[in-house]
């Protein structure tokens, strides 16, 4: 299956984690990049779970799932082993209209995470479509080391200009000639 890349803004959706070991921690580490509403439903967690929560002052309720426990989220995240478990909370979610991520299982994915790059303003995401996850990181890496450390201070001026230059064809022609000159100074040929 072809996933469609798409940009979310997370803020002010609710987000649910089932489970609390070690992928779970991988998940939450990439979603408290983008925000912190975020409730982790688990009977046992790990210690890097346990920080995450902590650290980002997340909810945590220590009990295993029950059914219902979906309502009022947006986006559910089940990072268990249980098979069944992954299952059952896929087809709940049918009828709420609830978009899930079931690790390791994509039958029950509404989305998947990519593998990703994060300087302030610029994202850059990779997927494999769930065929390697070990490429979509690999690829990540080589490109995460041809970006200059200085691209979030040049997209805060590019940003600030959008706010100051009236909008048309001359203010297109003045960004693609600064990226242009951004791009010889800092990116081999």
């Amino acid at each position: 299956m072809a996933y469609f890349p798409m940009f979310v803004a997370l803020q002010g959706r609710r987000i649910l984690v089932v489970g609390g070991g070690k992928i779970a921690a991988e998940k939450l580490e990439k979603l408290v990049d983008f925000t912190k509403e975020i409730t982790v439903i688990s009977k046992e967690i790990s210690e890097e779970t346990h920080r995450l929560i902590q650290e980002y002052c997340l909810t945590h309720y220590q009990r295993p799932y029950q059914e219902g426990d979906i309502d009022g989220f947006d986006i559910v995240i089940v990072a268990t082993d249980t098979v069944d478990l992954h299952k059952a909370i896929y087809e709940e979610s049918r009828s709420r209209r609830i978009l899930v991520n079931s690790v390791d299982n994509t039958d029950y994915c509404d989305f998947i995470f990519p593998s990703y790059i994060k300087r302030d303003d610029l994202t850059i995401a990779f997927s494999t479509g769930g065929a390697s996850p070990a490429f979509a990181k690999a690829i990540r890496r080589y490109f995460e080391a041809l970006i200059p450390d200085s691209v979030g201070d040049f997209l805060k001026q590019m940003k600030s200009l959008r706010t100051t230059l009236p909008k048309g064809k001359a203010r297109m022609a003045h960004f693609e000639k600064l990226v242009e000159e951004y791009f010889q100074k800092h990116f081999k040929s």
